[in-house]
């Protein structure tokens, strides 16, 4: 929103700039996001964000492409409003997203010292773009986006006017996600026939924003809580931003109405802060909502769930103690209290080397930090045991990998691996632990699978036991959500060659697996009959040679321990020269060392 232009990858391509390399993409489409009209008051940049997620996401429109923010609208939006809004779009699965600037973003650039860095940033004339969406911001009302992700949105006041058909639509989700594992209600969540909610939470980069905050402590000025069960927790963005809310009194105000401040941190995001109570329903202004990413966990029986909404109508739903309410219902005066950016806060806690390096001090490295094992190259041939199996219509990467508790692994690869999807399917780990292993069972199982396919298909006598061995997951759509190349790094470790699914989420999760050496098989005919299920094996031979040679797809045989011998068909779509040398290498890191 302030004229720059990132794109959520993984550590793999971050380690290619850090050695001076090109990040090379087929040039993406552009989708204009022509905005028109002015928000009412009581709608707020997560409103806005989560209409436009409702809409792009399930038909994959902005799907690795670049969403561009123009139109007469755009005048009428803060910078704040704005970066609220922008921060969001990484959930419709979007390459990245920008915003034409005005007078209102040199402003923001001249309020933090740094108006010399502002440039104008329009549309040329007769811009041709390969899509559009329209919309007239005056029409957007306050929004909820149930569990369990940002696109199952609704407006508030659909919710509440269709309450239970749409809590019992949610519960099905959760069945198809969780099966009996847990038992998950929200019906249980309506009182006289309105929502209760038991937790309410303002943070991160998409709520902790000086303005969401400020409109917050306006609608709850005089106000309360109440003090029943439901409780509201505000943090900040940063600390300049909690500095100028304790200036200017909106803290005074939440404080007074029975809120609870807490420092500046995006742990309730992502499952370290504020996780909910078992069974528990908290409303957020955070990025996501995904199954088990504010913290619970599945694998202990414990499921609370999170529904997202705007920090306006969260501090609405406050005032009405719990009950949930859209802002619009409040005929609150907003303040519109100006920011005020001190920058000694930083000057007094950062430390500026002026550009100049001091390579005398050694760097210190805790007990926890751990290289990365050997890595081999691409075999032949390969034999892959299915080890789990997930037919959610999408899997997000904190499902791969959880966040949260396992931040103190993230420089310790084996020690990290051992929760991968560990709130999904907790035996993963075992059962591609004992294929990286080549376990007694595992070798049995090796030998009997060969004897199968060698009778069946005799040509391929003698090599299956030569195969390289490794293990796979099927899944429907992995990959969406944050770049964390863990999600792909750990199934590596653990002795992961592939994945195959009916589509990747996001190029960045695509790329990650590539980056570890892993193919991103692609299986075309769907979920429903898989030539394959957990615990099969699945023979791909001449894999080197479909990707040296640049062959469209190769033949793969799935081999039941019952005998049985299917041939389908695998492809791994378009892949660039370098992709390629990295997959035949096994990984970037021998790529770079080659």
């Amino acid at each position: 929103a302030l004229g720059t232009m990132a794109i959520g990858e993984g550590g793999g391509e971050l380690a290619k700039q850090l050695l001076g390399k090109t990040y090379d993409v087929n040039m993406p489409g552009v989708i204009a996001v022509y905005l028109t009209g002015s928000p009412v008051p009581g709608v707020g940049p997560q409103d806005v964000a989560l209409a436009i997620i409702k809409e792009v996401f399930n038909n994959g429109y902005v799907k690795n492409k670049v969403m561009e923010f123009v139109g007469p609208g755009i005048k009428n939006l803060s910078a704040d409003f704005r970066i609220g809004v922008d921060v969001m779009t990484t959930e419709t699965t979007c390459l990245s997203s920008i915003w034409a600037t005005d007078e209102k973003i040199r402003e923001f650039y001249a309020i933090h010292g740094r108006e010399g860095d502002y440039s104008e940033l329009t549309p040329a004339e007769n811009a041709w773009y390969d899509g559009a969406i329209e919309i007239d911001l005056s029409e957007i009302r306050p929004m909820i986006a149930l569990p369990f992700h940002p696109s199952c949105a609704y407006t508030i006041d659909e919710v509440n006017a269709n309450l239970l058909d749409l809590l019992d639509e949610t519960e099905k989700r959760a069945k198809v996600s969780f099966g009996d594992k847990v038992q998950f209600s929200l019906k249980s969540k309506v009182i006289d026939g309105k929502l209760y909610v038991d937790q309410g939470v303002i943070a991160g980069c998409a709520g902790g924003g000086f303005e969401n905050i400020c409109a917050a402590a306006d609608i709850l000025k005089g106000k309360d809580t109440g003090n029943g069960k439901f409780l509201l927790n505000v943090y900040p963005a940063s600390m300049p931003v909690y500095m100028e809310l304790m200036k200017n009194g909106a803290f005074a105000s939440l404080v007074d109405a029975g809120a609870i401040i807490k420092t500046a941190f995006c742990g309730p995001c992502f499952g370290a802060g504020d996780t909910p109570a078992n069974g528990a329903l908290s409303i957020r202004h955070s990025t996501r909502n995904f199954p088990n990413r504010e913290g619970s966990k599945i694998q202990n029986g414990q499921l609370s769930s999170v529904a997202l909404m705007d920090a306006r109508s969260i501090a609405a739903t406050a005032a009405n103690k719990g009950f949930l309410t859209a802002a619009t219902e409040f005929d609150t005066e907003f303040s519109g209290k100006k920011y005020f950016f001190d920058k000694t806060i930083y000057e007094k806690r950062v430390y500026d080397s002026k550009g100049v390096a001091h390579p005398e001090v050694e760097i210190q490295f805790g007990p926890n930090i751990k290289d990365w094992p050997e890595m081999s190259a691409l075999t032949d041939d390969l034999l892959l045991k299915v080890v789990s199996e997930i037919h959610d219509p999408v899997t997000t990467t904190d499902e791969l990998i959880p966040s949260g508790e396992t931040s103190s692994f993230r420089s310790n690869p084996l020690g990290l691996a051992e929760f991968t999807l560990s709130r999904k399917d907790p035996a993963y780990v075992g059962k591609a632990k004992a294929v990286r292993d080549r376990t007694a069972e595992v070798t049995e199982e090796v030998n009997k699978t060969a004897q199968i396919l060698e009778s069946a298909k005799p040509e391929f006598a003698g090599r299956v036991q030569k195969a390289g061995l490794g293990s796979t997951i099927f899944a429907v759509k992995p990959g969406d959500g944050s770049a964390r190349e863990q999600a792909a790094s750990c199934q590596k470790v653990l002795g992961g060659w592939a994945n195959i699914a009916n589509e990747y989420a996001t190029k960045r999760y695509r790329s990650n697996l590539i980056n570890w050496g892993m193919l991103p098989f692609l299986y075309k005919d769907g979920d429903k009959n898989l030539p394959f299920a957990n615990g099969d094996y699945v023979f791909i031979p001449d894999v080197k040679k479909m990707v040296e040679e640049k062959l469209a797809s190769v033949k793969a045989y799935a081999v039941k321990a019952d005998g049985t011998v299917t041939e389908f068909e695998l492809s791994t779509g378009e892949l660039t020269d370098d992709e390629r040398k990295i997959i035949l290498a096994g990984c970037l890191i021998n790529f770079y060392r080659n």
